[in-house]
This record gives C-alpha cells, sequence and structure tokens, in this order.
C-alpha cells in the first residue's frame, strides 16, 4: 500500500528571511533531499537552508492533497502552531 505524506519545510534565504514550502509525496525522504539538492521545487532551489518541520501521513493521493491545500491556505502563524504541535529530529 502506498502512502502519501503532507510535509512542511522551513526554507531560509540567503537574506535571512523564513519560508515555509508545504508540499506532498509518496516518498517523503527522497522529496526532502531533492529539495535539498536543488531539483526540487524552483521555491527551494538556491536557498541557504531547508528543513523538515512537519509532516503527516494519508492512506490516498487525494486526501495528502486536500490537506496540503488546506495547509497552504494557513497565515503564516497557523503554519508555525502546527509545526509547534509536532517535533521532529532531523539529524
Amino acid at each position: 500500500m502506498v502512502v502519501y505524506y503532507v510535509y512542511i519545510l522551513e526554507v531560509v534565504a540567503k537574506n535571512g528571511r523564513i519560508m515555509y514550502y508545504t508540499g506532498y509525496t509518496n516518498n517523503l525522504y527522497r522529496r526532502w533531499h531533492e529539495h535539498r539538492n536543488g531539483t526540487g521545487a524552483k521555491f527551494c532551489r538556491g536557498k541557504k537552508h531547508i528543513e523538515l518541520k512537519y509532516f503527516e501521513s494519508y492512506q490516498n493521493r487525494k486526501e495528502a492533497m486536500r490537506r496540503e491545500l488546506e495547509i497552504k491556505s494557513f497565515s503564516r502563524q497557523q503554519k508555525k502552531e502546527l509545526i509547534k504541535s509536532i517535533t521532529i529530529d532531523t539529524n
């Protein structure tokens, strides 16, 4: 069975500005590394720092896509609160 993930990356631009990128995938590890290596979304290319901050798992793509759109509509503060609700150790 394929599992889909909705994730939030914290992206730090060269000028130090912190932004959040939300996406979905069926292979979280591969996708995170694509973003970090500059082969993911254009939004993440050339950024100083990219860190996986949050993820959720879903049993089907439709649910993951729906949740991705929902999170993308969140304010910056709502995204921060969602991230605070869970801690991920990526080291």
